[in-house]
């Protein structure tokens, strides 16, 4: 049935819908890093996003004509934006994490992946009545949806520009990560 009036449109519009800035990021492990801290990362975690999920098609020719079929699924890199603070513990357990894949002066590093590879939950928060978590702060938030990212490893830490033109922000940078499989959990699943 469409919808023909603003009040069926105000409805079917399900806690006044999902907010943007409502979600939590949490890394499990953070391999060959000594200063990460997950306390201090849900704070200076300011962005995420949730990746696209592709299906390539295959074009097979038939008789002058291209019959298309579902090729492989794909996931592209995942992309989180960090704060950075006076001490670089965040930044600091990256670029340790990177250099635990690949070492700057000799390009040795892990060869197994169950080495290097971690974890990832993106948490989107509700404003609505399921008080289920407390957030950093403390304060109350229903969780409505989860994504956990598998196998995950940072392929990315991006540059931090520094300039005398630049003055009242603070520092951020993003970090770049490679996601092998992605599972997605309803409020009633979540893991905690």
């Amino acid at each position: 049935m469409p919808i023909k009036t603003l009040s069926d449109f105000k409805g079917k519009l399900l806690g006044g819908g999902a907010r943007p800035n409502l979600f939590d990021v949490t890394i499990t492990d953070c391999p060959f890093a000594t200063t990460f801290d997950q306390d201090v990362f849900q704070f200076m975690c300011k962005a995420a996003s949730l990746p696209p999920q592709n299906i390539a098609n295959l074009d097979v020719p038939f008789r002058g004509r291209i019959f298309k079929v579902a090729g492989d699924r794909t996931i592209d890199n995942w992309s989180i934006t960090i704060i950075n603070d006076e001490d670089f513990r965040i930044r600091e357990a990256f670029e340790q994490w990177t250099e635990g894949i690949a070492s700057l002066d000799n390009n040795m590093g892990a060869t197994n992946p169950n080495n290097y590879m971690s974890k990832a939950f993106v948490t989107q928060l509700g404003r609505g009545e399921k008080k289920q978590s407390t957030g950093p702060g403390g304060e109350e938030r229903a969780k409505l949806y989860q994504y956990e990212f598998r196998d995950i490893w940072p392929v990315n830490v991006s540059n931090i520009d520094l300039s005398y033109d630049t003055s009242d922000t603070i520092e951020e940078f993003t970090v770049e990560f490679a996601v092998q499989t992605i599972i997605r959990r309803p409020d009633n699943q979540i893991v905690s």
